[in-house]
């Protein structure tokens, strides 16, 4: 029976109660406005899928200088755009569900075209990703970053704090720290991008210190368990890599323990690339708080590893993207919308708030909504 299966039990994160285990994952859709504010749609898409135990934003942009790979990515550096996310935060609470904002900058993934005042991208070494930007017009190769001085990284870390104030400021339950796929945080980590002489770069303690002064400055304006953290050890994700992820996140993942956040959220796809080492399962068993797995699991994936205490939490993405009802659906076991890869990064509302919910919703029905 649907109602047995290991999603659909309750779980407390922190102070929150979430009434599932199925969490919304966060997901570039690149409908932001002039300016990267949220538009009255982003408020009708994440309401649409308020279901979910919990929605972790889509990456949100920190530095107003790299503003990016695309102006239609949202960011939390001006009141304008704070405004248009406590549009979103406050359609979400109306419909019954909890929202944390991923903080997250580009580093050396941004677009020369899309920086202020142009110029190269920055990132922990002048190291350029192997690979092309997709843009609308085609394939463009990426730019050679410039390696950020000293001044530079703290002034990024002061941009993250900033965000998280404001993310507080706007209504979010709390913020998602984005350490991974190849932004600049996770640039920070792996060592196959960071290979500076000054004390964020060389050993994995000096590696691990953006991050960690990233985190002292957000627990400045949120308490630690309405703050989780996201990594992807493995993913090669704009031409990212690192020599040993096993022994190098592992001791990442011991420093975190040290901050008693809300949850770790890892990205791990062993599966598309079997020669890759799984990490994911060292760093279940290092960490203290909750666990949130990532992995592009279908359902019946998602509770194997639930009932085998592999995760606390499974993140879905596409699943979400396509069906704003997906725990009602799995609830009484109907069938998911397909989604539409040609409108996952165009503007309107076809392919974001379009997709058919079921009549009924089953699940919230019986069960209500947690605090």
């Amino acid at each position: 029976m649907t109602n047995k299966s290991p999603l659909f039990e309750p779980f407390r994160l922190g102070d929150l109660s979430l009434p599932h285990r199925i969490v919304m994952a966060p997901m570039t859709r690149r409908r932001a406005m002039n300016g990267k504010i949220p538009s009255p749609l982003a408020a009708a898409y994440y309401a649409q899928r308020a279901g979910a135990a919990l929605i972790i934003s889509e990456s949100t942009e920190v530095d107003p200088l790299s503003v990016g790979e695309t102006p239609t990515r949202p960011g939390i550096f001006t009141d304008s755009q704070g405004e248009g996310w406590q549009r979103v935060t406050k359609a979400v609470h109306k419909a019954g569900g909890r929202i944390f904002l991923q903080l997250s900058h580009m580093g050396r993934a941004a677009m020369p075209e899309h920086l202020k005042g142009g110029g190269a991208p920055k990132g922990p070494s002048a190291i350029r990703p192997e690979g092309v930007h997709y843009t609308a017009t085609g394939p463009v190769p990426f730019a050679e970053p410039v390696e950020m001085t000293t001044q530079e990284v703290r002034d990024t870390i002061r941009h993250y704090a900033e965000g998280a104030a404001r993310a507080k400021a706007a209504g979010f339950d709390g913020v998602e720290v984005h350490g991974a796929n190849g932004y600049l945080i996770d640039q920070f980590l792996r060592d196959g991008t960071n290979q500076r002489t000054d004390s964020y770069g060389g050993s994995v303690d000096n590696r691990f210190g953006f991050l960690a002064e990233i985190l002292e400055q957000t627990l400045e304006h949120w308490p630690a368990h309405r703050v989780g953290v996201r990594l992807s050890p493995t993913n090669p994700f704009q031409g990212m890599s690192d020599s040993d992820p096993v022994r190098h996140f592992s001791r990442f993942v011991e420093r975190l323990n040290d901050y008693r956040l809300a949850y770790l959220h890892v990205v791990e796809f062993p599966q598309q690339k079997p020669d890759r080492p799984e990490v994911a399962r060292h760093l279940r068993e290092i960490f203290e708080g909750a666990f949130i797995a990532a992995e592009g699991f279908s359902r019946e994936a998602g509770e194997k590893w639930l009932r085998e205490g592999k995760a606390d939490l499974i993140a879905y993405g596409k699943d979400f993207l396509a069906n704003p009802d997906l725990v009602e659906r799995w609830w009484q076991g109907a069938p998911l919308n397909v989604a539409d890869k040609a409108t996952f990064y165009t503007a309107g509302s076809k392919g974001y708030t379009d997709y058919p919910k079921l009549v009924q919703a089953p699940f919230e029905d019986s069960v209500g909504v947690a605090e």
